[in-house]
């Protein structure tokens, strides 16, 4: 059986191992405190790439015990959203469908007023490029770069996984850590 990419088998699986974003998902996060009611609303993510967007949908799935859906509206068409939503439907007794749709910006106004729990992301800035019915049932969330600084425990936890799986023993020094983070960093 072949391995997932390191890069997957990193990507954090709760809101402790996330990085950056402090601000959100932190010890006083505003995105933790939302999820320890324990009530889901409408999220939409917006931030550069690589900044932990996609990963957060995941770990708020898991935790909510609701089934996850990801689309991309750059691919997705109305079917793909009425599809989910009828999954949705014979899905008795399971704690509901969250949907993720990746660079929300490119669906229609009609695509963007789906009925259901949404976690939407894009680069762009949401007050500029998706619709005002959409932004006034949905909490907005800004994500920024990760400084590199941030990263470096995540590179530990990457130079550990490697040496776990592996009869050599690899090892790198703060300073090179640091410099590897300095040119992921976005």
């Amino acid at each position: 059986m072949a391995k997932a990419p390191l890069a997957d088998r990193l990507r954090p699986k709760n809101l402790s191992e996330m990085v950056g974003q402090e601000h959100l998902f932190g010890k006083n996060g505003v995105i933790r405190r939302v999820l320890s009611k324990n009530h889901l609303t409408n999220m939409i993510f917006y931030g550069p790439p690589g900044t932990g967007k996609t990963t957060l949908a995941t770990i708020i799935s898991k935790m909510s015990g609701m089934e996850l859906f990801k689309l991309n509206a750059t691919t997705a068409t109305t079917a793909d959203v009425k599809e989910v939503i009828a999954q949705s439907e014979s899905f008795f007794g399971q704690e509901g469908i969250l949907l993720y749709i990746d660079e929300i910006q490119y669906f229609t106004k009609k695509q963007q007023q789906v009925q259901i729990v949404l976690i939407a992301s894009t680069t762009e800035n949401p007050y500029l490029y998706v619709y005002n019915a959409i932004i006034s049932r949905s909490m907005v969330f800004e994500f920024k770069a990760v400084p590199p600084k941030e990263m470096v425990p995540t590179l530990v936890r990457g130079l550990q996984l490697l040496n776990a799986e592996s009869d050599e023993q690899r090892s790198a020094s703060d300073q090179v850590l640091y410099h590897i983070a300095e040119c992921g960093a976005v």
